[in-house]
């Protein structure tokens, strides 16, 4: 069973499922508590399986750009990583917040209220604002819209979430895609209201970033 529930700066998650479980690129990074370790999954290109059947994996899924804010360390030395926490903590530090987890009767409370104090002050991050709500259109334009040159737009988007700009459009394009698909809108109908150029594009880009077809994210009838 999943679950999960938004808190200041992300999501705290809860997964018990027993079997494995596909993750998709979203943009974000994750703090992961699990078989007593504390993790850092950082932003992905491309799909990871997840072996299940290692009893409730608790994590917090940050905000778009909050997660390099609350770690320290910019997104784009994660990308594609699994980290332990003591790599970027230091020893001491994450097996403090393991134990802290592990007697804690609401151990994703614990992950909030990390996340937060970390935070301080910081808000939400702007530019997250401008490439993952509403239409982003093309680079030049969302570059001048932010305020930066497109070298200095590039460099904050590695920092914040990992990706250069063009792969972040890439990942949200998958997200509203897959969404449609879901929803059982047909892939052709899909392909087109997912700013893809053809249903063949769409079906490319599916299996590229998620190892499946697009018919394997349509309901069951």
């Amino acid at each position: 069973m999943f679950r999960e529930r938004v808190v200041r700066g992300g999501v705290v998650w809860e997964n018990g499922s027993p079997g494995p479980h596909r993750v998709l690129p979203d943009g974000c990074l994750d703090l992961v508590w699990a078989g007593g370790e504390v993790v850092v999954a950082g932003p992905d290109t491309g799909f990871r399986v997840v072996s299940g059947g290692g009893g409730v994996v608790l994590g917090l899924r940050f905000t778009h750009g909050m997660g390099p804010v609350v770690l320290g360390v910019p997104a784009v030395e994660l990308v594609d990583r699994l980290v332990p926490l003591a790599d970027l903590w230091g020893g001491a530090e994450a097996e403090r917040l393991a134990e802290r987890l592990a007697e804690a009767s609401a151990p994703g409370a614990v992950l909030a209220s990390l996340a937060a104090r970390r935070m301080g002050e910081a808000g939400p991050d702007p530019l997250a604002a401008e490439l993952f709500a509403g239409p982003v259109g093309s680079v030049a334009g969302l570059a001048g819209r932010v305020g930066l040159s497109e070298r200095q737009l590039h460099r904050r988007a590695l920092a914040s979430f990992g990706y250069g700009v063009k792969t972040l459009m890439r990942v949200r394009r998958l997200s509203g895609a897959l969404d449609l698909l879901r929803e059982g809108v047909a892939p052709a109908e899909a392909a087109v209201r997912g700013g893809y150029a053809d249903q063949a594009h769409l079906g490319r880009e599916v299996k590229a970033m998620t190892g499946l077809p697009p018919s394997a994210y349509r309901p069951a009838r």
